[in-house]
């Protein structure tokens, strides 16, 4: 006894001291990054996220299958420290059991239970990494360039800690000393065959079993703190850090030393965006120490799908692993190489991580030239991260939405877009034209102003313009944006909507020529100063137009999903306050009220697939309405495999509108074939982009002899239609009568999910 007393108790206290030494480099490592603030508010929002995230897997069990795998190994790491304790306990006490609890023989069965539930969690793992082995699927695997083998010694790990606890569980019962008489199903069966063994000999097989459980978890615990399991502890904390209500939807202000930027005039040591890897906050130093390597955010990114070289899990590894390698400059005293000193090559031979898409190893060690290395750059420049990745990137939120550990990826890339656009001046050639035209004109078409009423003619009703002051019975400014303005086909969308909100007899106004682009695309593409001269100047015209009205009244509908995020969500950051709808909610809510009574077509629905915008949808929490309404115009709606918060995007977002695809095959092409794969007559959607990159993507398959009867439109213009269908005496409404839009009955999936988005 007092030997394997004393061996188990020395080996906790080195494996102790070695795991402290360790957690104390990570505190302080992450600890060195710039503040991040209003990551410690809402503290009830946040508690419920270890309850609904970490101990309910929320995230993880929208993939059933690994989810539930998951769910009950996560479990047992919690529910087997009881074993550990009574494990502890036998190096004093053969006989030990918890107080109060430790005979209970509910807690004997649970404790075998969630023991064998990891055996069989072991297999779903296993099958899982081979049916989607990297060294075989390449680039479709979700694991492709993640640590494979660490993982799988990490299961073998898994599997050592639970024959051992067997092991000595049943060697313990066999010799009388178990805490359970009852209950622990699995340990007393796997005993019974030790009972006819004599008393001198079950000892021995107990302290070996007892040493070798508490060898192997400590011998786990090392392991996890340098690999990248290292999330079973970080995990936890960086969910209950995440940003509220989730990490989409608004970009965060640019700060420096966690304060604003002023950008009328910047402070002299002002860093703008993200030019070396401790710029970035802790929160952006915990994402990256948190990846779980899964390849969920690779699977369903837009850009990886169709052959670009960005993964959103190999940024955060990239960064992660530079962030580690550069230490001993950040908190290991170290000092910095001076600009200019270091000559930097990236070696054209290595990648990080075993692919090419990895820039991390283009630079390999610790030494003054991984100090030195641009974090943004080409090989040749030895780049972290290199452009053709960075500005890859559509901003549609798919890797956050997905990644089970809320790990920020479009924030830290649009942060080093900002580096590279405000103090590099190295961006896409064609952002220049972008980036001219909203400084010039106040839109990425370059057109004038006072062209923004042209989408009014030929209408055989008046739209009210703003003239001054908003009268009592105006309801809404109608928001009509850059697209509805100047595009032909987002005008449609903007008269259809109009002639909606007019038959309603819903009281609006437009701005017309004083209405400016909202900034959107500049932000996302990096320009800070450009998208904050355009936001001041509309919230200053916003404010002066809501002047006398209380919160609440200070309403605005416009039908782009980017200006519904900007004004709604980023211009409280400018003191901007205003209430905004999407037009389908709208339309919706009067659809509901009785206001617009649609009539479906006598000779039936028309196939409809509809296409979830990003910025609606992922960004902003918009699914049902548009649905209801493609369901109140009398179409039959089939899903696509990819639809609502798995929506794969068009490709226009984070200014990928205005920029050309020179790597791999065009998103919009891709999502347009998907949609085409359902056999819908129509495609709908509730975003004037995502309707413009899906009708070149019909566009040209259509030039190809496909698909020739299909067309795109806006959700508002099959309401405007099915409601024209009704009694026109009435003007198109029920005069107050409601009506509830009954939702499209969804079919089933036209095709099964492509590989790299099924759940193994």
């Amino acid at each position: 006894m007092i030997a394997r007393m004393v061996v188990g108790l020395v080996l906790t206290v080195l494996v102790l001291a070695v795991a402290g030494r360790r957690a104390w480099w990570l505190y302080k490592l992450i600890s060195s990054g710039q503040p991040a603030h209003d990551r410690t508010d809402q503290l009830g929002a946040r508690l419920r996220t270890q309850f609904v995230e970490v101990l309910g897997q929320r995230k993880l069990l929208k993939w059933s299958i690994p989810g539930l795998a998951h769910l009950f190994t996560m479990w047992a790491f919690i529910i087997l420290l009881t074993v550990y304790i009574e494990a502890y306990g036998a190096l004093f006490d053969e006989k030990f059991a918890i107080p109060i609890i430790g005979h209970w023989a509910a807690l004997g069965f649970l404790q075998d239970f969630i023991a064998f539930m990891v055996l069989v969690s072991l297999v779903v793992f296993t099958v899982i990494r081979i049916r989607q082995a990297p060294e075989r699927r390449q680039r479709e695997s979700r694991f492709y360039g993640s640590h494979t083998g660490p993982a799988w010694f990490i299961l073998f790990m898994i599997f050592n800690v639970v024959w051992t606890l067997f092991f000595f569980r049943a060697v313990s019962s066999a010799a009388g000393n178990s805490p359970y008489t009852s209950g622990a199903w699995i340990s007393i069966g796997l005993g019974v065959p030790f009972e006819g063994l004599s008393h001198t000999t079950l000892f021995i097989l107990e302290t070996v079993g007892l040493m070798l459980h508490i060898g192997v978890m400590l011998a786990f615990l090392i392991i996890v703190l340098y690999s990248k399991h290292l999330h079973i502890f970080v995990a936890p904390i960086n969910v209950a850090a995440k940003r509220l209500p989730k990490g989409l939807g608004p970009l965060l202000p640019m700060e420096s030393g966690g304060k604003p930027i002023d950008f009328e005039d910047p402070g002299e040591d002002d860093t703008f965006g993200r030019g070396k890897i401790e710029d970035f906050t802790w929160k952006g130093m915990l994402d990256f120490a948190t990846c779980t390597e899964c390849g969920r955010c690779q699977s369903q990114c837009p850009a990886w799908n169709t052959g670009k070289p960005l993964s959103p899990k190999l940024v955060i590894m990239d960064l992660r692993d530079h962030l580690f390698a550069k230490a001993p400059y950040l908190i290991g005293g170290k000092d910095m190489p001076e600009e200019g000193a270091v000559e930097v090559a990236g070696n054209a031979d290595a990648h990080g991580h075993g692919v090419p898409e990895s820039g991390f190893g283009r630079v390999t060690g610790s030494g003054e030239e991984q100090a030195a290395r641009p974090l943004v750059g080409t090989l040749e420049a030895g780049g972290v991260i290199d452009p053709d990745v960075l500005w890859s990137c559509t901003s549609c939120g798919a890797c956050v939405e997905q990644c089970p550990v809320d790990i920020e990826h479009v924030d830290h890339i649009i942060d080093m877009r900002r580096h590279q656009v405000l103090i590099e001046s190295e961006f896409p050639s064609e952002l220049s034209v972008l980036f001219k035209n909203l400084e010039n004109k106040g839109n990425p078409w370059g057109q004038n102003a006072k062209d923004r009423l042209e989408w009014t003619k030929g209408l055989d009703f008046e739209v009210p313009v703003f003239e001054g002051e908003l009268s009592d019975d105006t309801e809404y400014l109608f928001w009509v944006g850059c697209a509805g303005a100047y595009d032909d086909n987002a005008k449609k969308t903007v008269k259809a909507t109009a002639e909606l909100l007019h038959r309603a007899g819903v009281g609006y106004v437009v701005l017309g020529p004083e209405e400016t682009c909202t900034g959107d695309p500049a932000r996302r593409s990096g320009n800070e100063f450009v998208f904050q001269m355009l936001a001041q100047q509309n919230v200053e015209v916003l404010n002066t137009v809501f002047e006398g009205r209380e919160p609440g009244k200070r309403k605005i509908v416009t039908t782009c999903p980017h200006c519904l995020n900007t004004l709604g969500r980023e211009y409280p950051q400018l003191d901007g306050h205003y209430e905004v709808v999407h037009h389908t909610q709208l339309l919706n809510k009067l659809v509901r009220e009785g206001k617009l009574v649609p009539v479906a077509a006598p000779e039936g629905g028309t196939d409809v697939t509809y296409h979830d915008p990003c910025y609606l949808g992922r960004h902003n929490g918009v699914y049902e309405e548009p649905r209801e309404l493609v369901g109140a115009a009398g179409a039959k709606l089939t899903e696509m495999p990819r639809h609502a918060d798995r929506s794969m995007c068009c490709g226009a977002g984070g200014a990928r509108m205005w920029m050309e695809e020179h790597i791999g095959k065009r998103v919009n092409l891709a999502r347009t074939e998907e949609a085409l794969a359902t056999e819908a007559k129509q495609i709908a959607t509730g975003c004037p982009f995502c309707r413009t990159m899906l009708t070149d993507g019909l566009t040209e398959k259509q030039s190809e002899g496909a698909s020739e009867d299909v067309e795109v439109l806006d959700v508002s213009q099959m309401l405007l239609a099915s409601v024209k269908r009704g009694d026109p005496s009435t003007n198109g409404n029920s005069n107050g009568k409601a009506h509830s839009p009954e939702p499209a009955e969804p079919a089933e999936p036209a095709e099964p999910a492509k590989s790299g988005d099924s759940e193994n």
